[in-house]
């Protein structure tokens, strides 16, 4: 039985010294705090590259029928940043830098259907990062360094925790699949390992969740997504 795959390295090496120098020109912007406070310990915040509407301050990485994405002004600025997201010739659902704070600890859990398998996925390409950081996928740690392109597959269980002297700060890209993106995943790994997890990530107490965490935001987006997941719980006839 073939074993699901839950992260690739894919074969993109990104200039290092670019990425720090798009960075460079970001670090006194205004990071925004990540909404779900319950989820992480210390500092975690974000800037927006693509989001909807184009808001600097929207850091919501799920989107809706209804979004409009587009770059913010602070792309831009960095013209790295643009070509290095620009690569992927499939549909952008946001663009975000992630900044996660010495001493800092994402909490273990699982995100909303963003697995390959759903038809949209997520890359992390770092561009600062040290050796105290620990990304545990699924009870793997996986090295990500700096330059390098990863999928992780987000509907498994997965934390973070900086315990090194240095920020990590990584390019953080939502996308969708297409014929580009399956030519490429198919390349590295067998097109039927690519198969949904049990529908626990789907059940109404994991719905219930993601519902309470959307309410801590303050995007416009958020109401909508609430008001989608609220009626998937009636169709299961779950209230």
């Amino acid at each position: 039985m073939q074993n699901n795959t839950k992260f690739l390295k894919l074969p993109f090496q990104f200039n290092i010294k670019k990425l720090i120098s798009d960075l460079s020109l970001i670090l006194d912007k205004n990071w925004v705090s990540h909404f779900n406070t319950d989820g992480y310990n210390g500092d975690w915040k974000a800037i927006s590259l693509y989001a909807h509407n184009g808001e600097e301050s929207n850091i919501f990485a799920l989107s809706t029928a209804t979004s409009i994405i587009s770059e913010t002004s602070i792309l831009k600025k960095c013209h790295y940043f643009k070509e290095v997201i620009n690569s992927f010739k499939c549909t952008i659902l946001t663009a975000r830098i992630l900044r996660l704070n010495v001493g800092a600890e994402i909490k273990s859990h699982r995100d909303y259907e963003l697995g390959y398998e759903d038809g949209n996925f997520r890359l992390h390409i770092p561009i600062i990062t040290n050796s105290g950081v620990q990304f545990i996928l699924d009870n793997t740690q996986l090295t990500m360094l700096p330059g390098e392109c990863w999928y992780t597959n987000v509907n498994y269980v997965h934390s973070v925790k900086n315990t090194g002297q240095e920020d990590r700060i990584h390019l953080v890209i939502d996308l969708i699949r297409n014929k580009w993106t399956d030519e490429l995943f198919f390349s590295l790994a067998p097109k039927d390992s690519f198969k949904p997890i049990p529908k626990e990530n789907d059940s109404p107490e994991t719905i219930r969740q993601v519902i309470e965490e959307l309410k801590r935001s303050k995007e416009p987006a958020a109401k909508q997504l609430i008001n989608e997941l609220q009626h998937k719980l009636d169709n299961l006839n779950i209230i």
